[in-house]
């Protein structure tokens, strides 16, 4: 968020996204007019800083996920931090096996933003077709209509052209990561 310090992760294992490649993803977003007033989620959320900067950028709330407790606190206190409290909720748990659920239980019933950052040693373990029947399926039934899922990898792994409902719309590399945008077909 603007102008608000928030505090980084410690260890490796969350790495929050660059300052310029996050300016480049959410200027894409703000174009499509997917924030104001939008439901955001930030899954493998880490510290919060996509999240927090949808709610800055006109978010009406965030759900954030996140399994590590140590980045959970950092989390909760980075959401202190920017005062907003009133639009964070904080789903703690295994995010493949617990994300079905958490979405049947959603407030707004659709979810107009997803960001989805596995580590990357996860994501390059990944099975696609467990992790699209896990992850994928439930964000394309979650999705609003004109909504988006934006899927961030390592470099060296190129995302899929389909994950269940959704379809790529773009790739863009930002040095040792790819950022995919999906939407509904």
């Amino acid at each position: 968020m603007r102008g608000r310090t928030l505090l980084p992760p410690v260890g490796t294992a969350t790495r929050p996204m660059t300052g310029l490649a996050k300016k480049s993803v959410f200027s894409i977003i703000q174009a499509s007019g997917r924030l104001a007033g939008g439901v955001v989620l930030d899954l493998y959320c880490g510290t919060g800083t996509l999240g927090l900067e949808a709610i800055s950028c006109g978010a009406k709330r965030c759900y954030f996920a996140e399994r590590d407790r140590h980045a959970i606190n950092r989390l909760k206190r980075n959401i202190e931090i920017c005062s907003a409290e009133q639009a964070a909720s904080v789903w703690a748990g295994n995010i493949e096996t617990r994300l079905a659920d958490w979405l049947a239980e959603l407030e707004s019933g659709s979810v107009d933003l997803a960001f989805v950052d596995p580590p990357y040693p996860s994501a390059r373990r990944w099975n696609w077709d467990k992790i699209t029947e896990r992850i994928f399926q439930p964000l394309a039934g979650a999705l609003a209509c004109e909504g988006m899922v934006i899927l961030r990898l390592p470099d060296d792994i190129q995302p899929k052209k389909t994950l269940s409902q959704l379809h790529l719309l773009r790739a863009k590399q930002y040095g040792q990561m790819t950022v995919a945008f999906y939407n509904l077909a």
